[in-house]
């Protein structure tokens, strides 16, 4: 799995509009990413079903654009999955098959759009628009809270009190899954593939690294939470003693 992260692009107030990608043709993936970039959005890429799924549970996205025919989960199994959830980011079906039952089970599985392949640039462009409108109607800003600190999903904020730091974007990625998993044990391997990727050109000392930039910011603001190193196990977001 290949994880790309675009520079963010503002929504309004501050605010990012992000959008899944899951796409296993890599070249594809590549153009469609390029796409939308051009047109105003920040893109999340990723090649199999399994990695999708969990990109859509631990992050907040405007829109999805799932292929339904990907390794390891099919892009129906993935939106199933993600409506069992109450995971509610509109999501376009693209795929080869234009049949009128892959058609209904994508639409059944609870998809908001469906675009068969080959397409035109222009209306992938369009179709994605709309289906990001859709989702600011109903947009709440996302701020995820652990102690005393909060993470403003909207504008990569790292907020504690009246002092706050703005994030990179893997940063941003490495506390945002700390954050919606607290005391959750990661492996470094675990980090590298799900932020990074595991096809990603960086060694896993990226993952250190990060870590450690996030620690960093997290005593500037005072926070009262800490990435607590598990020797042998990994990491994990935790609490500190008061």
């Amino acid at each position: 799995m290949a994880l790309y992260h675009s520079p963010v692009v503002l929504r309004n107030e501050g605010a990012y509009m992000r959008v899944l990608v899951a796409e296993d043709e890599v070249e594809l993936a590549r153009g469609i990413k390029y796409l939308l970039e051009k047109s105003g959005f920040a893109v999340d890429v990723v090649h199999d079903g399994q990695n999708a799924w969990e990109r859509l549970g631990c992050a907040q996205y405007d829109a999805a654009v799932l292929d339904i025919m990907m390794p390891k989960m099919s892009g129906i199994d993935v939106l199933a999955a993600a409506r069992r959830a109450g995971i509610t980011t509109p999501v376009m079906m693209l795929t080869a098959k234009s049949t009128l039952e892959d058609k209904v089970a994508g639409l059944n599985a609870g998809a908001d759009d469906y675009l068969p392949k080959p397409f035109a640039s222009q209306e992938l462009i369009a179709r994605v628009k709309a289906l990001s409108r859709r989702s600011d109607a109903n947009y709440a800003k996302s701020v995820l809270t652990l102690g005393s600190v909060q993470l403003d999903c909207s504008r990569l904020d790292l907020v504690c009190g009246s002092r706050h730091v703005r994030l990179s974007n893997k940063e941003f990625q490495l506390l945002e899954l700390f954050m919606r998993n607290p005391r959750h044990v990661f492996s470094t391997e675990r980090l590298m593939g799900t932020v990074w990727g595991l096809d990603c050109e960086s060694s896993i000392d990226v993952v250190w690294t990060t870590v450690g930039f996030v620690r960093k910011k997290l005593r500037a603001v005072g926070a009262d939470v800490e990435i607590k190193t598990m020797r042998g196990a990994g990491y994990s977001l935790e609490e500190t003693a008061s």
